[in-house]
């Protein structure tokens, strides 16, 4: 084969790969617990994103995966993390996890100790970095929906919330602060202080409205990435 012959198989394959790669969906992992699973129904907030997706012309860009587990706290999503994501090769991982690790050391008695909580993130974090895959966390939005910090496990929470906003920001990694977004909707819809109704249909899980306002935090984080 010429010189010129290699050159031109060359500048093929080379033009073959790059088409590949900028026509490639990017895969989207969502993993979390209930408000995740739920997320891939109808009005769920991964169909909303979905939706989004293709208002914007954007649908051969994006693949979205659900990977929500009823129940889940952080050492479950350590524990699948395996077969749940990593098999299936993400561009994006969106971490959304912490409600169950704060609700049900009352809801049940079980829960996550605080330290526990914190080294079983990293350590799914850091599995998924070592893939190269981009990561997005997100703060657990509420247990009860007053927005006079008289929730029963506001102040736990918000210490949860406040890890996670320290974690990602000392590890740059983006962050939907979902807990923040909800507090300050709360603020100017929550005229009654009710615990549930606005964002929440039983103070925890989303009700159609929460869905949407969770839709359009994540897909403002995700669309960044390019």
């Amino acid at each position: 084969m010429t010189n010129k012959l290699i050159l031109l198989a060359l500048f093929v394959c080379s033009m073959i790969l790059m088409s590949y790669k900028y026509d490639k969906k990017k895969k989207v992992v969502f993993f979390g617990d209930s408000i995740t699973e739920a997320g891939v129904n109808p009005g769920g907030y991964i169909r909303l994103i979905d939706t989004i997706i293709q208002k914007e012309g954007l649908s051969n860009n994006y693949e979205l995966i659900g990977a929500g587990i009823s129940g889940n706290k952080v050492y479950d999503l350590y524990l699948r993390l395996e077969k749940d994501v990593l098999e299936k090769n993400p561009d994006i991982v969106v971490i959304y996890i912490g409600v169950n690790d704060v609700w049900h050391k009352m809801n049940g008695g079980t829960g996550t100790d605080y330290d526990k909580f914190g080294k079983f993130y990293d350590a799914v974090v850091n599995k998924i970095k070592a893939t190269g895959a981009k990561i997005i966390v997100a703060t657990p939005a509420a247990i009860g929906e007053r927005t006079d910090n008289s929730n029963q496990q506001d102040g736990d929470l918000n210490l949860y919330c406040n890890w996670i906003r320290k974690y990602a920001s000392d590890n740059s990694l983006q962050l939907v602060d979902l807990r923040a977004g909800l507090m300050e909707y709360n603020l100017k819809n929550n005229h009654e202080n009710k615990e549930r109704g606005i964002l929440t249909s039983d103070r925890v899980h989303l009700n159609p409205t929460g869905q949407q306002f969770v839709a359009d935090a994540m897909w403002n984080e995700i669309k960044k990435i390019k």
